[in-house]
């Protein structure tokens, strides 16, 4: 079971990939991971990336394809993958289905989470993390797990805030790229829409409703993949 997995920032997207990886034996990949390997690992693709990494530039995609075609091609891979985080754009979508199809390998299953921008943008800055434990979930924003004032909803303890939650700007940013459905992310996911709706349903394409709890975004995630 080969998927590609999209959501913008704020949608729980790890928390669901998580629970994938665990219930069908498959690694989570995550592009970010597959930068620091390579470069950790000095390989020639490593070395390229790190080179722009380190002027400032965007590692094109004519290295990044090569470093997840290497990544899906090794031994945990075989009975299947979760592609997190690539493609981010619509050229980054076709190159992908390309290089994918020379490799004889395909996407079967394009899982969405479907979020408003703007609840998007408030969970993120509604996060608050306990400093007596980070795994106790409290957001302001979210009914279920709302904390008791300004004390953990869990625990009673002082909550903190992430410096990179309340930046709007780069949340705005990365959402700029997301939900652009012309080049961007959701012009990607339109890209495999498009492809399953010529192709008999192939890749199968699994939209969820991001708004819920994560329970039952689970429970409906797991429902639709079967």
């Amino acid at each position: 079971m080969n998927i590609l997995f999209f959501g913008p920032n704020g949608s729980g997207k790890g928390t669901q990939g998580a629970i994938i990886k665990k219930k069908y034996n498959i690694p989570h990949i995550e592009t970010g991971v597959i930068f620091r390997d390579n470069i950790a690992r000095g390989t020639e693709l490593g070395k390229k990336a790190k080179d722009y990494i380190d002027r400032g530039e965007l590692v094109p995609d004519s290295i990044t394809i090569p470093m997840i075609l290497n990544r899906l091609k090794e031994e945990d891979c075989r009975n299947g993958w979760l592609l997190d985080g690539f493609p981010r754009n619509l050229n980054q979508a076709k190159e992908l289905h390309k290089a994918l199809g020379e490799e004889g390998m395909n996407v079967d299953i394009v899982i969405e989470i479907v979020l408003d921008r703007q609840i998007a943008k408030n969970r993120i800055m509604g996060r608050r993390l306990c400093v007596n434990d980070n795994n106790h979930p409290n957001n302001i924003y979210i009914d279920a797990i709302k904390p008791d004032g300004d004390r953990c909803r869990i625990c009673g303890g002082e909550l903190k805030t992430r410096s990179d939650d309340q930046d709007e700007a780069a949340i705005d940013k990365r959402h700029d790229i997301y939900y652009d459905d012309k080049e961007g992310t959701m012009a990607a996911i339109n890209y495999f829409k498009e492809l399953s709706k010529n192709n008999n349903g192939v890749p199968k394409i699994v939209e969820i409703d991001g708004r819920p709890g994560v329970k039952e975004v689970t429970e409906e995630l797991l429902s639709k993949l079967g």
